[in-house]
């Protein structure tokens, strides 16, 4: 099992950086005119990913804390086998490796994310002084 090692404030940040690395990636890694669906796929994350982040009780949650970090760590994980295996599930993964490689790449650093994030966000987490199963 994996240490719960990153704190929330931190998760924040990470979740913030990734939603608009995946908003400009079509762009940053060129493959916005190679695959539509990489494309769309890769923005529709992003924006998805800012709104969870947004919404989430932690201390990136700028518009409400309606969604228990919980909650949203699975849908991390969901996010990252989504991202890791749409290449291969949407056919572009023979378009190269600047539309595949991205995906897979941010796939598996949202699974790693969600596994070893401690699930109980700020102080709550610094008062209890221990690391939390999953």
């Amino acid at each position: 099992m994996l240490m719960r090692m990153i704190p929330t404030r931190v998760h924040a940040l990470m979740d913030y950086g990734v939603g608009v690395l995946l908003i400009v990636a079509p762009w940053l890694f060129q493959f916005a005119d190679e695959s539509s669906a990489a494309k769309w796929i890769s923005i529709i994350v992003g924006v998805a990913m800012l709104g969870l982040s947004a919404m989430t009780d932690y201390e990136g949650g700028v518009l409400a804390h309606v969604i228990p970090m919980r909650v949203h760590l699975m849908t991390d994980a969901i996010v990252g086998i989504f991202l890791a295996i749409s290449p291969w599930l949407f056919g572009f993964a023979d378009h190269g490796a600047n539309a595949w490689l991205p995906f897979l790449i941010i796939g598996l650093g949202e699974l790693m994310a969600a596994a070893t994030t401690d699930p109980v966000p700020g102080a709550r987490g610094a008062r209890r002084g221990h690391a939390h199963p999953a």
